[in-house]
């Protein structure tokens, strides 16, 4: 009886746990589109240009911010699997080089777009009144680039105390007084797009303030010099950059698949934007559990509990593929009226219910790779995850290109993906059969 007691008591406790980094996690990752929406609405009812110039600078900042995501994920684990190893003062310590990192990074990231942000949005080859309006609002919301790197790398420090409450009320704020001090600078004030930079940047900033001032406090409690350490801010930069190539490698999957999508006519195109829509909200649910993946194995690797590490990985893709079986059937059974919600064009609509049905059989798929994803870099085996996603984007391309070449159709297309999540997923089950993931330096 008492087995059997060691055994069930843990499992309500880690399953609160996973909830309670999860929730939080996953409102704060709804919270950036919504950010987005806001500046698109505002700035639309400038004019059409207005909105191609955001389009095109858009796409430059989300770039530079995928890439540099692993500000997060990099602090989480070191964070998480310090704090685990019972040196708090460790943890904060490597966090604040991942800040440090952070703001380093953006300042290199504002010192060259500012003076080269009409020269790459030429690029484009949009209209030159489009250009210009997407060179002014990447130049003003460039200067807010060293404070949204800070609120990536802060919120990992966060994540990595187990904490995804503070990151969730600090986004919360931003997306408020983004929205009103873009209504009060766009139209109370008359400066147009670039009002809308200013109030974006100017939000980074305070959000940025709010979190890193949240770490400092925690920092000095622990007895935490606050001072600038190269060496500690190196070894921020090597982890983060096997994690550089790993979201490359996804990113150009991503890529891959849309350059696909537009060649197959507009109106796949156009349903191709909606099945899209469906599957990164999708995504950030899964996101959600795999980040409080990455903080509590961080903190069993810490600790040397390979066994408790292992449970977390079990527990979160129950999570994980349980909620994808849910949200598949829900998929489903509101396809219909769904797509008729997105577009009023019934071939349009017809392809997207068509697509659904791969989109369904995907989802437990993806969120195997999520989690496992999630499992790994919280255990700090950031090589591995380069290598193997490196790996799984180089077998997409034949499939990829299979459905460039004949033309397939956009199920086709999301089938050729879901190639790509089976070898991710294939590839980091492989990994977590051993034990070597487990067992990286703290």
């Amino acid at each position: 009886m008492g087995h059997a007691e060691g055994v069930s008591n843990p499992s309500p406790s880690l399953n609160r746990e996973i909830l309670a980094l999860a929730v939080p996690a996953f409102a704060t990752l709804l919270a950036e589109p919504l950010l987005i929406l806001a500046d698109t609405f505002i700035i639309g009812h400038l004019g059409t240009a207005d909105l191609g110039g955001l389009t095109l600078a858009s796409s430059v900042l989300g770039l530079l911010v995928g890439l540099s995501v692993f500000l997060a994920y990099g602090t989480t684990s070191v964070v998480s699997r310090r704090l685990g190893a019972g040196d708090r003062a460790g943890a904060l310590s490597g966090g604040i080089d991942g800040i440090v990192l952070g703001l380093l990074l953006g300042v290199a990231y504002a010192a060259v777009l500012i003076p080269v942000a009409p020269s790459l949005l030429g690029l484009y080859g949009g209209a030159a009144d489009v250009t210009a309006l997407g060179a002014a609002y990447l130049r003003i919301v460039a200067l807010g680039l060293p404070a949204q790197l800070v609120i990536l790398a802060s919120t990992g420090v966060l994540r990595g105390l187990q904490d995804t409450r503070t990151p969730l009320r600090v986004v919360v704020t931003i997306n408020v007084l983004n929205v009103a001090l873009n209504v009060l600078l766009v139209y109370g004030l008359n400066l147009g797009i670039g009002g809308a930079a200013a109030g974006t940047a100017a939000s980074q900033w305070v959000g940025a303030a709010l979190l890193s001032s949240a770490v400092l406090r925690g920092a000095r409690s622990a007895g935490v010099p606050l001072r600038l350490r190269p060496r500690g801010v190196m070894v921020a930069a090597k982890l983060g950059g096997w994690l550089v190539i790993r979201n490359a490698a996804l990113n150009l999957a991503l890529l891959m698949t849309t350059i696909t999508a537009t060649s197959l006519g507009t109106v796949a195109l156009a349903a191709h934007q909606i099945i899209n829509t469906l599957w990164t909200t999708v995504a950030f649910a899964l996101d959600a559990f795999a980040i409080a993946a990455q903080a509590l194995v961080g903190v069993r690797v810490g600790a040397g509990d390979t066994g408790g590490a292992r449970r977390v990985l079990g527990r979160v893709l129950v999570w994980g593929v349980g909620f994808s079986v849910l949200v598949g059937g829900l998929l489903l059974l509101v396809r219909v009226p769904l797509s008729g919600a997105f577009s009023p064009d019934v071939a349009v609509q017809a392809l997207v219910q068509e697509t659904i049905l791969v989109l369904a059989v995907l989802a437990p798929i993806g969120a195997v790779a999520f989690q496992l994803d999630g499992v790994l870099i919280g255990a700090g085996d950031a090589r591995f995850l380069a290598l193997a996603g490196t790996a799984a984007t180089l077998a997409y391309v034949p499939f990829v290109a299979a459905v460039w070449t004949h033309h397939a159709g956009l199920s086709w297309l999301w089938a050729a993906y879901g190639a790509w999540l089976v070898a991710r997923s294939l590839l980091l089950w492989l990994r977590t059969r051993g034990d070597s993931w487990a067992h990286a330096d703290v």
